[in-house]
């Protein structure tokens, strides 16, 4: 691991995690908002995200994990830390309750908030969305690093996909500790700072893993990511993306996303 790795993986890092903050400029200053971008844009991360993982990241851990373990041992063991990485970001989910989890809310229409919900209930809304956005960016946040210290072009991919899969958060915590407080800047300063626990993650992830880092703990560790990079994609950015736009929108991006990943990995082959 040398210097420039790191500093180049933090920075990828920061500008995923801390994307959230343009969700919450977007819900502040967009005239108009275009659902069906929004849709296209989650569609392609999920594309991104899904294609990388069973392509890129789980081959690469099996590879590793093989070379240290045989390649009968190695592939069930990479199978065993995918499973493993998939059920753990399901567990963070589930240990979120629906109505605080943003991931699960069904509407940000700004104008519903004010008629139909009190202000102490909004502003609790949106607190809670910014913790439970800090709860899962963590695991992306390592994500991110380890991709990026492994293989820089693959670090940008992923970067990039969860800096969209980011944008919507924002809009889920900014909007209603907006209409709470009446007050543009607290919205956006808590929707900012719920992104933090992405370097928060990698940082913690290198002091962790820089003592242990092998062939046999980047295997597990690559296995994981993949199983919870699937796991948002098919739980949080389809979802999503069907919630904003029309379904063959949504699959429009996820293919989309799918094609421009192979494109890239293909140049870097």
């Amino acid at each position: 691991m040398n210097g420039e790795n790191i500093l180049f993986a933090l920075g990828l890092t920061v500008f995923a995690g801390l994307s959230t903050g343009i969700g919450s400029l977007m819900a502040f200053f967009s005239k108009k908002f275009d659902p069906k971008f929004l849709a296209a844009a989650l569609g392609f991360s999920a594309g991104v995200m899904i294609y990388v993982s069973m392509i890129e990241i789980f081959d690469k851990a099996r590879d590793s994990l093989s070379a240290v373990l045989g390649a009968k041992s190695g592939y069930f063991v990479t199978v065993v830390a995918f499973f493993a990485g998939l059920g753990l970001i399901a567990l963070i989910d589930k240990l979120i309750p629906s109505f605080e989890n943003p991931h699960e809310m069904k509407n940000l229409d700004a104008e519903k908030f004010v008629t139909t919900t009190e202000n102490k209930k909004l502003y609790r809304m949106g607190l809670f969305s910014a913790l439970a956005i800090a709860i899962h960016n963590f695991p992306e946040g390592l994500a991110t690093f380890v991709g990026a210290m492994t293989e820089p072009a693959l670090g940008v991919s992923i970067a990039v996909a969860i800096a969209i899969h980011n944008i919507p958060e924002g809009i889920a915590v900014s909007v209603p500790v907006y209409y709470a407080t009446q007050s543009k800047r607290k919205a956006f300063w808590l929707s900012f700072l719920s992104g933090l626990a992405e370097p928060v993650g990698a940082v913690i992830g290198f002091f962790v893993l820089r003592t242990i880092f092998n062939e046999l703990t980047f295997g597990l560790l690559f296995a994981g990511v993949a199983g919870i990079m699937v796991y948002i994609s098919l739980d949080e950015l389809l979802p999503a993306a069907e919630e904003y736009g029309e379904h063959h929108i949504a699959i429009g991006g996820l293919i989309a996303g799918m094609l421009v990943m192979a494109g890239s990995l293909l140049l870097f082959f």
